[in-house]
């Protein structure tokens, strides 16, 4: 027993050497190998990474696992070395039971990309059962004159092995009386019948023991025994017969219980009760044949006791048998044999293989999502799959092996339209009706930074008051981004510069809400408004940006008080100056120039007389700031008087300056040497003036100042012939006749030195000077100012 034990450790040794070496086969993704059964932990089957040309580097990084139908784990992969071996023992037997080829399928599932292999092993079987009888021994009664050539079916013996394992020969033991008839089945099984070769005599000897051996096709073989015991009976010489050898029948799966199969009929030419005849199944049938059919020990009708499964078995074979009533007992064997008819009963089964459940939205087409294995038990037509997935949803199936798909992408996804899918997976057969399955396999869509940050506007207009507090907000620009998590974290910034300036000098903005503060305090004066770039950019990778503009406009407040330009005090802080005595009434004495640095109301200028020696003397208009007589100067109105002039804007609040003018007047002075006085002081004040307006229109083009000024001298040289006192939008020329002291530096009376001649012209009795102003004169924005001499020739006027 040691020495065959030790035998067939060799063998298998040797089967698992020999298989291991067979080649493998790698079909339309499909690698095969073969290994005998009861192999060690750890035996190697193959190298899936050699065979499947994978990178054994990469097999861990991209989640190289197997997978099996049953969901048993047989065998495992070394990630590190990519070589399949065996995980866990392996009985034949038990996994494929009398199945000729046992196939263990199994995938091979590795991801990014995701891929999937199928493989197959093939269990060989190895000759490790011997045969066996199910029972001890064997007994037979047999009538001593039973004609020779009578047979006797014996309990054929069980080997769960199968191939050239299986039970491959009967052998009985040497007698005179009995041969062994031996007969192979439509399934290859063999059935042993004892076969009577000479006539009886229980006279001469009443029993046999004989032994009956059953042996495999194993190398070496195994072989069981049973004895089987021969009794000789002295009656009863006739055995009851069918009418047929073979009774053939064929149902439909799933037929109800007590659904009537066929019905078998025997004969018994003896009389009486040896041929009063009763059915049943012989010893051989299985219990399960017994639990799903039933015989009628009276009329031999066979019916259904149990549903039948196509799925289970395609047919049954039931062996038969008739046995009379005589003493002792003969019977009579047929056979029944029991196709099946597949029906449509068995919906398809979708399982999931694998499954990316996060899909990017900028996913390529054909991108796999998941691998669908779907099953069907039917056969034919009912076990045909087809499997679709709605045409509404962007995803589709490819077929990539048998019943094993490829979940894809057919459209283009967007995260911030739809986040997610639940997909039908429906699967149906080609039985009639047919039937259906699905699954529903949810997909939810990952976001990726496609949507640059959004302003809620493109240009925002803020309105600045000069003068602010440095650090204040001054606006709040919002940009959105529909994206996810990092791919909407926005950032704000500042694009350009203002003025040749970086914006930073100027403006901070917070990185995160978007809030601009002031970092200085704005003057109208220097500034009046300025435009600035805002970009948001996301936080995703790459980042995605957009900008927007910000106007930003500095409102003018009154903080500039008014200035008076004319006249001006030289040498001390009143301005003098000379009135003749002659004057009459409305007599233009001077105007009070006065410009103020602010803007709109803020620079609308008027005039007040605050305080004069003679309320009752001077006049002083609101708007222009012409200071006139009211009346003749009498003899008794004194030869000096004070005027307090007050300039104040229309701001709110409002801001004003006072000047003090000191008037001399003077008797002795004609009104032409006081024109000449005033026309040799004028082009100092002309000469301020022009400075101050090349300053202010400094931003404009010279081409339009050029225009300006042409107009404002061509209107001046139109009205200097027009009568005194006229005021025109454009040009103001007033004629004057006094007799005073032109000069306030003690100039002789009778005679001046022109400015810029170095020449002694006699004092004129009257002077002429023409004052130009803007058409807004109300405002008091001076705009030019130009003497002008009855001897001087009209064109230099």
């Amino acid at each position: 027993m040691a020495n065959l034990q030790n035998n067939n450790a060799f063998i298998i040794k040797m089967l698992t050497l020999i298989l291991l070496l067979c080649t493998i086969n790698l079909v339309f993704g499909e690698i095969r190998y073969s290994i005998p059964e009861e192999l060690e932990y750890g035996t190697f089957v193959g190298n899936i990474a050699e065979d499947l040309g994978l990178n054994v580097r990469q097999l861990s990084a991209r989640k190289c696992r197997l997978a099996s139908v049953d969901g048993r784990q047989h065998l495992e992969v070394n990630l590190e070395n990519g070589v399949l071996f065996v995980y866990e023992r392996m009985d034949r037997e038990q996994l494929c039971a009398q199945i000729t080829r046992c196939i263990l399928n199994f995938q091979i599932i590795v991801e990014n990309p995701l891929e999937m292999y199928r493989g197959e092993v093939e269990i060989v079987d190895i000759n490790d059962n011997s045969p066996s009888f199910p029972e001890s021994a064997i007994l037979l009664q047999i009538a001593e004159n039973i004609a020779p050539g009578s047979r006797f079916p014996l309990e054929s013996a069980l080997d769960p092995d199968v191939g050239t394992n299986a039970i491959t020969a009967y052998k009985l033991s040497p007698n005179e009386h009995f041969r062994l008839n031996v007969q192979t089945r439509e399934d290859n099984t063999k059935l042993a019948e004892l076969l009577l070769e000479k006539p009886l005599d229980r006279e001469q000897q009443s029993s046999f023991e004989l032994v009956l051996a059953a042996f495999d096709g194993g190398t070496p073989p195994r072989s069981g025994t049973i004895q089987i015991n021969v009794n000789l009976l002295d009656i009863n010489d006739n055995a009851p017969a069918f009418d047929q050898e073979v009774y053939r029948a064929s149902l439909v799966e799933n037929t109800p219980p007590g659904t009537f199969v066929i019905k078998i009929n025997a004969v018994d030419p003896d009389q009486g009760t040896n041929a009063e005849l009763k059915y049943s199944f012989i010893n051989l049938v299985s219990r399960r044949v017994r639990e799903l059919f039933s015989l009628d020990p009276d009329t031999g009708e066979v019916r259904v006791q149990e549903p039948l499964d196509f799925e289970e078995a395609s047919s049954y074979e039931l062996a038969v048998q008739a046995m009379d009533n005589g003493s002792p007992a003969i019977a009579g064997h047929s056979k029944v044999l029991v196709k099946l008819v597949d029906m449509n009963d068995n919906a398809p089964k979708i399982k999931l293989a694998s499954l990316s459940s996060n899909v990017p939205e900028d996913a390529e087409l054909g991108t796999v999502v998941a691998l669908i294995d779907v099953t069907d038990r039917d056969s034919g037509a009912n076990g045909r799959i087809h499997c679709q997935v709605p045409k509404e949803f962007p995803f589709k199936l490819l077929s990539s092996l048998n019943n094993h798909y490829k979940l894809i992408t057919s459209g283009l996804l967007d995260r911030e339209t739809i986040t997610g899918y639940n997909i039908p997976i429906l699967a149906w057969d080609s039985g009639s009706p047919p039937l259906s399955s699905n699954q529903t396999v949810q997909i939810s869509i990952s976001d990726v930074n496609d949507n640059a940050p959004r302003f809620a506007r493109r240009t925002y207009t803020e309105y600045v008051m000069e003068n602010n507090i440095p650090g204040a907000s001054i606006s709040t620009v919002t940009a959105s981004d529909p994206d996810l998590e990092q791919n909407s974290y926005i950032s704000y910034s500042f694009k350009d510069i203002i003025q040749q300036s970086p914006v930073s000098t100027y403006l901070n903005i917070n990185s995160l809400n978007g809030t601009i503060y002031a970092l200085r305090s704005f003057d109208y004066e220097n500034v009046k408004n300025f435009q600035v770039q805002i970009q948001a950019r996301d936080a995703g990778v790459p980042p995605l940006s957009s900008s927007a503009t910000v106007n930003v406009i500095i409102l003018d407040q009154n903080d500039n008080a008014p200035i008076i330009v004319s006249p001006s005090a030289q040498g001390g802080s009143a301005a003098e100056v000379v009135v003749p005595q002659s004057v009459g009434q409305g007599y233009l004495v001077t105007k009070i120039i006065a410009t103020d640095a602010d803007s709109g109301q803020n620079a609308r200028l008027s005039y007040q007389m605050v305080r004069s020696t003679d309320l009752t003397l001077f006049t002083i208009s609101s708007n222009s700031g012409e200071i006139r007589t009211t009346r003749n100067i009498l003899d008794q109105d004194g030869s000096t008087h004070n005027l307090v002039i007050s300039v104040k804007d229309n701001g709110q609040p409002s801001l004003s300056t006072t000047a003090t003018i000191v008037l001399s007047i003077l008797a002795n002075v004609s009104e032409k040497n006081s024109d000449t006085n005033n026309l040799i002081s004028t082009p100092n004040y002309s000469s301020d003036l022009n400075l101050y307006l090349i300053a202010a229109f400094s931003s404009t083009s010279l081409i339009f100042l050029v225009i300006i000024v042409l107009l404002v001298v061509l209107k001046c040289h139109q009205d200097r012939n027009d009568v005194p006192g006229y005021w025109s939008p454009v040009c103001c020329c007033s004629r004057m006749n006094a007799k005073e002291t032109f000069s306030r530096a003690s100039v002789p009376t009778d005679s001046l030195n022109y400015s810029g001649t170095g020449q002694n012209i006699p004092f004129p009795e009257t002077y002429q000077y023409t004052v130009c102003l803007s058409p807004e004169s109300s405002k008091s924005d001076f705009l030019f100012l130009k003497p002008c001499n009855p001897h001087v020739p009209q064109g230099q006027c």
